[in-house]
């Protein structure tokens, strides 16, 4: 029996702890979305957003959506005191001058050196690059929020990324629905396990090897 998995909105509640105060956050399609829902007590954190917001709250209630204010997914996002709105170019302008602390990106693959790939499934041949480029280049920290196996079962955490690369080297840390892993000069460290998983079981399910940190701890929330 395989064993149970975590939920987006929990690898989202993980991911959120890593955003720290005052940062200037990205987040991108999918699980990184939810992000904005789980900033823990105390910390307050300005999103933006390539497509011309900066300051936005978290996602709208049911009956206060406002067609015009929108993220990266298409959800839509509460009213936050002192938002501010401007064109597309100078969001990705805000990108590439480095004024991004942290990118929360999901990925299709990420190789045991950072690499990644998220914007085409070779496939199907269909893609679309949106910000990640700029995103993956310019801001200071890239953190991936993925489910750790793709719909087949196969690893989306491989030694050499087989689908068109994003950017290279990019990635500081992965959080899946099994596990937390910091790339390193040397490879993917093993540093949280889903309650229920071990170390083996997560190198199963993972293509590179992995080094396990002395201190491997679950995820805990």
């Amino acid at each position: 029996m395989e064993k149970e998995r975590l939920d987006r909105e929990i690898i989202a509640m993980r991911v959120a702890r890593e955003l720290q105060d005052s940062d200037i956050v990205n987040l991108g399609i999918g699980i990184p979305t939810l992000c904005s829902q789980f900033i823990p007590e105390g910390r307050s954190v300005t999103y933006h957003s390539e497509s011309g917001v900066l300051g936005y709250g978290p996602m709208a209630e049911p009956g206060e959506e406002d067609v015009d204010l929108i993220n990266a997914g298409g959800q839509f996002l509460a009213l936050n005191p002192g938002m501010s709105f401007f064109n597309s170019v100078e969001g990705f302008a805000m990108i590439r001058g480095g004024h991004i602390d942290v990118a929360v990106l999901g990925a299709m693959q990420v190789s045991e050196r950072g690499d990644l790939a998220n914007w085409m499934l070779p496939q199907r041949g269909i893609g679309n690059v949106g910000g990640a480029m700029d995103l993956a280049a310019g801001a200071r920290r890239i953190i991936v929020a993925m489910e750790h196996t793709d719909r087949s079962g196969s690893p989306k955490i491989v030694r050499e990324c087989s689908f068109p690369l994003t950017a290279p080297r990019c990635v500081s840390l992965i959080v899946t629905d099994i596990a937390v892993m910091s790339v390193e000069e040397v490879g993917l460290t093993l540093t949280e396990v889903a309650p229920g998983w071990t170390a083996d079981d997560v190198q199963e399910l993972t293509e590179p090897s992995l080094t396990v940190s002395p201190d491997l701890r679950d995820m805990g929330l």
